[in-house]
């Protein structure tokens, strides 16, 4: 892209940015097609935001483009921001319930989504193999610095999943990628290709009061993170082939002061 169209596309994305904040959703709708016009790969996320406002379809899942560059520009500051201003301990939250079903020593694992490895970190001392996934290629760097992981791939889940020849997995963990997928069946139809008869798969994912659901099985919410129902996701579990466990109830993180309900899901490899 020539700086011309850099710095369009930045007035662009920031003049809707502008709009949204001042609560002129019909007009910052209007602004956010026009930074589409530019960047039809979408790495602002205009997409989700126009569907965070109500003002445009709730896609199937982020743009891809828009998960690998928020991701890439905040990969420094990624723990501290994630765990001290944001009050994330889902990865611990995670080992206290394995812990709790006597479920700590798997040949091998998969960390979908790893990121920096806070989930790795968490669930180090359980898995004899530890492999981790994801899009953006600084938080892997880090994650490779840590030393927690055997082997490291900078990948889309479902492409690498859909890929993937290496031994099938004993612990598929994917905490914090459900808030960037709509639409859930690819990705457990194709965890359930890599996972060994009666593995577990655990993630979480976050929710919302029914009605801003709108009938539909998942949205974007206030926060532009996707949000599912607990009956949606039993159900693309059951039709992937797993048992769901337990959902427990947890504070996900918090936005802005305020907490962010979710679940916690352990499921089984039928």
């Amino acid at each position: 892209m020539a700086k011309t169209d850099d710095d369009a596309l930045a007035e662009a994305y920031n003049r809707a940015l502008a709009l949204e904040k001042a609560g002129e959703f019909d007009a910052a709708a209007k602004a956010y097609a026009d930074v589409l016009a530019l960047d039809p790969d979408d790495h602002g996320g205009a997409s989700v935001r126009l569907a965070s406002m109500k003002r445009g379809d709730v896609p199937v899942r982020a743009p891809e483009a828009y998960v690998t560059t928020l991701f890439d520009q905040h990969a420094d500051v990624f723990d501290k921001v994630l765990v001290e201003d944001l009050g994330y301990h889902v990865p611990m939250l995670l080992r206290q319930r394995l812990i709790g079903l006597s479920e700590t020593s798997f040949e091998r694992m998969l960390d979908l989504g790893c990121g920096t490895g806070l989930t790795g970190s968490a669930l180090e001392d359980m898995a004899d193999d530890a492999t981790g996934i994801d899009l953006a290629e600084n938080m892997v760097e880090i994650a490779h610095e840590k030393g927690l992981y055997d082997t490291l791939y900078v990948a889309d889940a479902v492409d690498y999943l859909d890929d993937n020849d290496d031994d099938p997995f004993d612990l598929i963990a994917a905490t914090d990628v459900l808030p960037y997928l709509g639409e859930l069946e690819p990705l457990f139809a194709a965890v359930a290709k890599n996972a060994n008869p009666a593995a577990l798969f655990c993630f979480s994912s976050e929710t919302l009061p029914e009605a801003e659901f709108e009938g539909r099985s998942y949205t974007v919410g206030g926060f532009q993170r996707f949000a599912h129902t607990e009956t949606y996701v039993r159900q693309a579990l059951n039709a992937a082939g797993f048992t769901c466990i337990e959902a427990g109830d947890i504070i996900v993180r918090h936005e802005q002061g305020l907490p962010i309900a979710g679940h916690l899901f352990v499921a089984r490899k039928q």
